[in-house]
Order: structure tokens, then C-alpha cells, then sequence
């Protein structure tokens, strides 16, 4: 990747980190540790360590904003489309860490206790993101298909949710969908 692309995604991160810091966002796990997975859903560290089951969802961010890019900005190059992609996903960052949103995720979804993302987890949050766009365009696009049917599969599977459900649970509430995934 060109430099100048990787200094910009670079200040991108370290300004959304920074944004989230002057929100009121907590560093790290309000907990006090730092861990590489947390994987219970419905407990306080869910989006505050490293990694949680939602990346699988920013890793999916990643592979749509390969393709969106790819249809819509092909004329530029790759790494211009990853800032493009970046600067999204870092505004998503600090839109759902915003009062409105955290709000919403507890009303609508299964997220009852949501108080929002430690910056730590916002930060990998975006780098599953480009970790999920440097996928898509290392591989064929029907692979970039599978993993990502496989990762919204997966998250379904395991903890009832994932980007798909998250979407229409924020947009359109289904009450049946809510019942069910509370178990």
C-alpha cells in the first residue's frame, strides 16, 4: 500500500480514537483488563475487548465496501477506495457510540445492556473492516460471497445476530425477531 494511503488510514483510526475519547468513551474494558476475544454477548466486556463476535460484522463491512467500491469508485485506485472505506467506518464508529444510537440498540435489539464500545474496540472494529476490504481484493469474488454469507451464518448460529438482523432490528424493528433472539 502506498504510504500516503497508510498515513491517512493511520490518522483516520487515531481521529476517531480520539473523537471517541472526547464522547466519553472509555479507553479499555471499564473492567480493567484487556483481552484478545470476549465472547459472552449479553455481559458487560461484549464491545469493550479486542475482538467479540460483532468483528465478524466489521469484518463484513470490509468486504461490502470492497464491492461498493469496486461498482461505484472503480476509476480510482484501491488504496484511495480503503480511505474512502476507512473514513465510513470510522464514522459509523463514532455514530453508534453516539447517546442516540446506544439508545436505540438497547430499545430495539437484543442488546439490552449496551452502554456503547470501548475506544480499544472501536479501533479493531475498524481494522476488521480492513482486514474484511484487503480480503476482498486479495480473493475471487465469490469467495468474498462465501465468507461473508459464512461469517453472518456464523454469527447467527452462535449468538442469534449479526450486520443483516442488526440492520433490519435498527431500521424496522421485528418483534418476533427480538423474541427469538432473546432465547
Amino acid at each position: 500500500m502506498a504510504a500516503k494511503s497508510q498515513l491517512l488510514i493511520s490518522v483516520i483510526v487515531v481521529v476517531a480514537a480520539l473523537v471517541l475519547l472526547t464522547m466519553g468513551r472509555s479507553a479499555i474494558c471499564p473492567c480493567g483488563h484487556v483481552r484478545l476475544w470476549w465472547g459472552v454477548v449479553q455481559s458487560p466486556e461484549n464491545s469493550q475487548q479486542l475482538f467479540d463476535w460483532y468483528s465478524l460484522t466489521h469484518l463484513v463491512h470490509g468486504l461490502l465496501f470492497y464491492a461498493a467500491g469496486w461498482i461505484w469508485l472503480r476509476r480510482y485506485p484501491w488504496q484511495a477506495r480503503l480511505v474512502v472505506a476507512t473514513i465510513c467506518e470510522a464514522a459509523w464508529e463514532i455514530a453508534e457510540n453516539s447517546p442516540l444510537i446506544i439508545y436505540r440498540y438497547r430499545a430495539v435489539t437484543i442488546a439490552y445492556g449496551y452502554s456503547g464500545d470501548s475506544v480499544l474496540n472501536s479501533v479493531s472494529d475498524i481494522l476488521c473492516m480492513i482486514a474484511g476490504f484487503w480480503i476482498a481484493r486479495r480473493v475471487p469474488g465469490w469467495l468474498s460471497i462465501v465468507i461473508l454469507v459464512s461469517c453472518e451464518l456464523l454469527a447467527l448460529a452462535v449468538i442469534r445476530d449479526n450486520l443483516t438482523l442488526n440492520i433490519v432490528m435498527l431500521i424496522h424493528p421485528v418483534g418476533a425477531v427480538r423474541v427469538w433472539q432473546a432465547g
